[in-house]
């Protein structure tokens, strides 16, 4: 969305945070599809662009989702939940990481970046029971999930104080 009303990168990276509380207002299909086109424009090793995603707005799945996720109201919330996986040859980079889970985490960092830059709020779950995710929604065994995403409306959009540590402690230059 370039409009004057969309904040830049950096904002959305200051901004961002994980939201656990959602209003009960639905995201619009104009901004749904902005967040998704911003995954999609992810980069990808070897631009093989494994990822998919299965959006998933059913209150009832949501509140199975939520049920069973260490109680994280959150997934019931949330106007949207998003599963996000990988069509993959569980292939192996040179750097000793398979790609598909570096993939998925950069197209769902641009969903949070997009989400945030559209007023919108996301909160990736850890905390999921994969094999209950791909069951209830009929992902195929040799489909990757990776993580499970709310976006929505936050109950509360002020912004938090970012607790991170100083960039001296966490870059080193030319060598360790």
């Amino acid at each position: 969305m370039n409009d004057k009303n969309s904040m830049s990168v950096m904002e959305a990276i200051r901004t961002r945070k994980s939201v656990r509380s959602f209003l009960d207002k639905p995201v619009e299909e104009e901004k749904l599809n902005e967040v998704l086109e911003a995954a999609r424009l992810a980069p990808s090793a070897k631009n093989l662009q494994e990822w998919r995603f299965v959006v998933v707005r059913d209150p009832e799945t949501k509140k199975i989702f939520a049920g069973q996720a260490s109680g994280q109201a959150q997934l019931a919330e949330a106007s949207v939940v998003i599963a996000a996986c990988a069509e993959t040859d569980e292939r192996m980079m040179k750097c000793g990481q398979k790609a598909y889970p570096i993939d998925v985490a950069l197209a769902l960092d641009h969903i949070t970046l997009a989400a945030a830059a559209l007023g919108l709020g996301t909160c990736w779950i850890g905390g999921i029971d994969g094999q209950i995710v791909k069951q209830v929604l009929g992902i195929p065994e040799d489909i990757q999930l990776v993580g499970v995403m709310c976006l929505g409306y936050p109950a509360d959009p002020s912004p938090v104080e970012k607790s991170r540590l100083p960039l001296e402690k966490v870059v080193k230059y030319e060598h360790w």
